[in-house]
């Protein structure tokens, strides 16, 4: 009997010290805490595992109540339009310098037979002046270039005027951006997409700024996520206002809201960006036919910009045609005309359209855009 005892408490001092170490296991899952990550960022421990019941809750975690130190961005302040003028005409000049120089090399040789002048048009040819415009231009340069008593006159100042008076001297190159009674200017602006509609606009939102005008930016560009975005970066830059409806909503809807903020707010300019789908002419005529009678009962409209790809060449003009006949077009903005060597296009879409071109972009810079100067633009071409 005294063995079977001996066994027996053994047997008992075995299970009693399983069963404390059991319990001190489950005590310590119980008490388990989830550190929170360095950073800040608040992580909620995961529920129990199945058998594990979760007896006290994990602290919670240290509030700062001060509030936050948020600065608001600095805004931009846009590049003025007289320095605009001068290093957009010197960009100008390096791109397109190559046109008036091989024309004045031409028109300087000693003599100017029938094969010079055919050199000469061929080169104005090729700048996208078009044929009506080449002809004339060199009609006019062989008469005053002819020698006369031996005494010629100096081809340099005799190209510069007959081109400028070709890009044209008597067309009103204003952009009309001010209202009248107390309503805003509203200027909508059109063509493909691709031409670079959208930056167009955000590039006049900084010139206007740059003068000291109020600005209400309209996204009608609906359809294009994109565009309602990168329209809304360019406003923010400036501290512009952006007026943006859902996407793929109705465009005219938009253009109103955005006019009609105008209007109650008192804004200088009203800047309407629309859409430029050209899956067919019916379709995008009574769409932008849509916007500008919509845009009307609120303020009229005083100006409609017709954005064209100075590189497009033919193609650019197609697009303008198109244009012109759905919306009364009344200026021309031409883009990327530093990627370019067809200077010409400006002659040859001004003579298409009737209109003039009031707005040159030339490069992508946000303030690498100034108002069309003939002279400046012919004073480039020649270097």
């Amino acid at each position: 009997m005294g063995a079977l005892g001996e066994w027996l408490y053994l047997i008992v001092a075995i299970a009693v010290v399983g069963v404390l170490t059991l319990a001190g296991l489950l005590t310590a899952g119980r008490r388990r805490r989830v550190e929170p990550p360095a950073g800040g960022t608040d992580v909620i421990a995961p529920p129990p595992t199945e058998g594990e019941v979760a007896t006290e809750a994990p602290p919670e975690p240290a509030v700062d109540t001060a509030e936050p130190s948020v600065e608001a961005p600095a805004l931009e302040k846009p590049e003025g339009t007289a320095s605009r003028i001068v290093r957009l005409r010197q960009r100008l000049s390096r791109s397109q310098g190559g046109l008036g120089k091989g024309l004045l090399a031409l028109l300087s040789r000693d003599r100017l037979d029938e094969d010079t002048w055919e050199a000469i048009e061929d080169t104005l040819l090729t700048a996208d002046i078009g044929v009506a415009p080449t002809q004339a231009l060199v009609e006019r340069l062989r008469e005053r270039l002819r020698v006369e008593g031996g005494q010629a006159p100096d081809p340099r100042a005799v190209l510069r005027e007959e081109l400028i008076e070709l890009v044209g001297t008597d067309m009103d190159r204003r952009v009309q951006v001010t209202g009248t009674d107390g309503k805003p200017g509203v200027v909508l602006v059109v063509g493909v997409n691709g031409a670079g509609k959208t930056t167009t606009v955000g590039k006049i939102a900084r010139i206007l700024v740059a003068e000291d005008l109020t600005v209400t930016l309209g996204a009608a560009d609906t359809f294009r996520a994109a565009a309602v975005d990168q329209l809304a970066t360019w406003g923010e830059r400036v501290g512009v206002e952006v007026v943006r409806g859902p996407e793929g909503g109705d465009p005219a809807s938009v253009a109103f809201d955005a006019v009609k903020h105008g209007v109650d707010h008192g804004v200088d300019t009203v800047l309407v960006d629309t859409a430029g789908r050209l899956q067919n002419k019916a379709g995008l005529m009574d769409e932008l036919g849509k916007v500008k009678r919509v845009i009307e009962k609120q303020a009229p409209v005083t100006e409609v910009l017709l954005v064209l790809d100075a590189t497009t060449g033919q193609n650019g003009l197609i697009q303008a045609r198109v244009f012109s006949e759905i919306v009364d077009v009344t200026g021309i903005v031409l883009t990327k005309l530093d990627g370019s060597a067809k200077g010409g296009i400006v002659v040859q879409v001004q003579r298409e359209l009737g209109v003039p071109v009031k707005l040159v972009g030339l490069g992508e810079g946000a303030d690498d855009m100034a108002p069309f100067d003939a002279a400046a633009f012919v004073d480039a071409l020649l270097g």
